[in-house]
């Protein structure tokens, strides 16, 4: 996935066109809305344009320039809010941050990002974005639609941590475990395990049957608390 704001340029049908969602992949459209101006950061609106949302992006198309269109993923959306206060903005909006994926490059490039004059900024350093209806009535089933999509598209959660809490073992890796062994006649051991305990067998049960988990107890912090006192050196923390 592409962090931030991309030019968008895939027009489909005929006319101004449509964009071209990714269908078979279970793409949807959920809300088309005409005569909507464009900000960012704080560069002058662009308009009129074509607001699409689908459940996976927001595009945007312009109505008098057929080469351009922006898109941004919901998943690069970590803010949406209705703005109505003319001294945040002139017109009633759906703000909405971006999150870009490289704060260093932006504050490299913030300078250009925010150049009134420039026409050849950078879309992937845009960290803000307003949205303005020619009909401010619409900015609430805007908000709407956005928080319904911003659902379909939570963060991502990574390999690592199911890893790390995959609590299986076997009996090799058992016996290289400190106080886990397999086999023993000391004190205390288990003779049989719950099928809830952590280090149970994934459903191989005549493994699980034949093998016997034995805690070995050899943990200093269980002795006299006076031998475990170290000597006092005039020293104090």
């Amino acid at each position: 996935m592409t962090m931030g704001l991309r030019p968008y340029t895939q027009r489909t049908g005929n006319g101004l066109g449509s964009p071209s969602f990714d269908v078979d992949q279970g793409e949807v459209l959920m809300h088309v809305l005409p005569a909507v101006g464009i900000v960012f950061d704080n560069r002058p609106p662009e308009f009129p344009g074509t607001l699409y949302i689908s459940s996976r992006q927001v595009v945007w198309l312009s109505d008098v320039i057929m080469a351009k269109g922006y898109a941004v993923d919901f998943l690069s959306m970590s803010l949406h809010a209705v703005s109505t206060d003319p001294e945040a903005y002139t017109s009633p909006c759906l703000y909405v941050q971006i999150d870009t994926g490289d704060d260093e490059e932006l504050e490299n490039s913030d300078s250009e990002c925010h150049g009134e004059e420039s026409e050849n900024f950078d879309l992937a350093a845009v960290r803000e974005m307003r949205l303005v209806p020619s009909n401010p009535n619409e900015l609430e089933t805007l908000f709407e639609i956005f928080c319904q999509c911003a659902e379909l598209n939570p963060e991502p959660t990574g390999d690592e941590e199911e890893e790390e809490h995959n609590w299986f073992f076997g009996a090799d890796q058992l016996e290289q475990m400190p106080g886990l062994s397999v086999a023993g006649d000391d004190e205390e051991q288990f003779s049989s395990i719950p099928p809830s305990s952590i280090g149970h067998s994934n459903g191989d049960h005549d493994q699980l049957a034949r093998t016997v988990l034995q805690l070995q107890i050899n943990d200093r912090r269980f002795e006299d608390a006076d031998e475990m006192e170290p000597e006092n050196n005039g020293k104090h923390c």
